[in-house]
């Protein structure tokens, strides 16, 4: 029947078309692993009050370097043991686990936030964006103009030529990708000028970056060897080392060392770190018992605490308090292995000890109105208000501050403040529904225009963003 087959013969092709188009965003989707990779496979955020602020001294000076401002972005630690850092839409710049962990260095954590910076300050995340649309389009016309030439080709009879059209059709995805790929590339290497410019200008060595770009080339060998360097999102290791080397050797600071107190916090990080999320084999092997240095004696003191040996645990917070009272996450330390251990009382007397020696520290303010308001004593529930009130503040976007904070106005009978903290928190988990249902019993309850009708009133009116755009 040749009308069926009429209808038919396009079929194939117009798959095959599309298929080119998918294959296309596919790859352009694998270069944008802030998008594709963190949807894809969830993450475990990391936060902490000890090494977030920590990182915010490694990267102010980086920032104002890079004239974007003293808060520049917002830096969020990933639990992932691969090597890795990036960043992403709303100035944020994601770094894991793995990189602190295996960072020996303040410096090369540095040398990683200068080159993430490079990235931020020149507006490659949004320049990117515009350059996969344009090797879309790319693609696209490429294939579109395949397929002519395979119809041609079939129309014709001619079996070579609609070979050839079929072929030429995954030359537009080709071209597309080398296109992108070249731009990618150039991104890195500015990224990785600019670096230098953000070190030189705060007097700190490149040596650091120069050293985690190493351990790239390290792990990458093998597999270099056989690549096509054209078809790789960054330059080659071995190049790209050899041209910021010949250019970081030749500044006045290229021997610049830490400062011993800046190492001594890197160490105790990096003890942190190993304490929460190792298994109890590799921080042995980081920590063996003959280490008595305050690191080791951290990271251990943090796997009692969390493998249940509560006694033990206490013993040697103690012994890292005896060493440096005037620590805040020492008695932080402790206040979260009693309250967690089921002691909200006698939790309390650390935690206060921690938030008055790192007042501004949100995170320690939040947990210790959750230890007040564990401790079910109605005497105790305005001051944990109080601070989670100010720690929420400082961490607008703690949906466990607002969890207990409701909690907190319900024991006291203030069930609007309930119901509104309890949008607040919903809405931050991204339960828009749920948190619009909450604010309209709050608009219900409350007088119009009073600071908690309106602050519904924001809720009820909020448009989820649209990522993809």
């Amino acid at each position: 029947m040749p009308l069926a087959a009429r209808k038919i013969r396009p079929d194939p092709i117009a798959r095959a078309f599309k298929g080119a188009l998918a294959s296309l965003l596919t790859l352009v989707l694998a270069l944008a692993p802030v998008a594709a990779d963190a949807q894809q496979r969830p993450k475990t955020i990391i936060r902490d009050a000890e090494i977030e602020s920590l990182l915010l001294d490694y990267a102010k000076p980086i920032f104002g370097a890079a004239g974007i401002g003293s808060s520049g972005a917002e830096i969020v630690i990933i639990q992932d043991n691969a090597f890795n850092a990036f960043v992403a839409s709303g100035r944020r710049m994601f770094i894991n686990t793995g990189t602190l962990l295996e960072a020996k260095t303040p410096n090369e954590v540095i040398g990683v936030i200068a080159h993430e910076t490079g990235h931020l300050a020149g507006g490659h995340l949004q320049n990117l964006r515009n350059e996969m649309a344009r090797a879309q389009a790319i693609g696209a016309i490429a294939s579109i103009l395949s397929v002519g030439a395979a119809v041609a080709g079939a129309s014709a009879g001619s079996s070579e030529l609609a070979r050839g059209g079929a072929a030429a059709m995954t030359l537009g995805p080709s071209m597309a990708m080398r296109s992108l790929l070249s731009y990618r590339r150039a991104q890195e290497i500015a990224a990785d000028r600019a670096a230098l410019t953000y070190l030189n200008a705060t007097r700190q060595s490149a040596k650091g970056m120069i050293d985690i770009f190493r351990k790239f080339a390290d792990q990458s060998l093998f597999s270099a060897q056989y690549v096509d360097p054209y078809v790789q999102s960054h330059p080659m290791p071995r190049e790209r080392i050899a041209q910021l080397e010949s250019v970081a050797a030749k500044s006045a600071y290229w021997n610049a060392k830490d400062p011993p107190a800046l190492q001594f916090r890197h160490d105790m990080m990096r003890a942190k770190l190993s304490g929460y999320t190792e298994s109890p084999g590799r921080i042995a092997r980081r920590f063996p018992s003959s280490d008595k240095s305050l690191p080791a004696t951290y990271a251990r003191a943090i796997l009692a605490y969390r493998t249940g040996g509560l006694r033990s645990a206490l013993g040697q917070i103690d012994a890292l308090i005896r060493t440096e009272p005037n620590n805040p996450y020492f008695h932080e330390l402790k206040g979260q292995a009693l309250l967690e251990s089921g002691k909200a009382a006698e939790s309390i007397g650390p935690l206060r000890q921690a938030q008055s020696l790192a007042p501004k520290a949100g995170l320690i303010r939040i947990l210790l109105g959750h230890a007040l308001l564990e401790t079910g004593k109605k005497g105790l529930l305005d001051e944990a208000i109080g601070n989670l009130r100010t720690g929420l503040r400082s961490e607008p976007l703690s949906s466990n501050g607002y969890r207990f904070l409701a909690t907190a106005y319900a024991e006291q009978g203030r069930i609007p403040e309930a119901e509104l903290a309890t949008a607040q928190g919903l809405l931050i988990e991204g339960q828009v529904d749920a948190a619009k249902g909450y604010a309209r019993r709050v608009q219900a309850k409350v007088k119009h225009g009073t600071p908690e009708w309106l602050q519904a009133d924001d809720i009820l009116t909020y448009k989820p963003i649209n990522t993809d755009s």
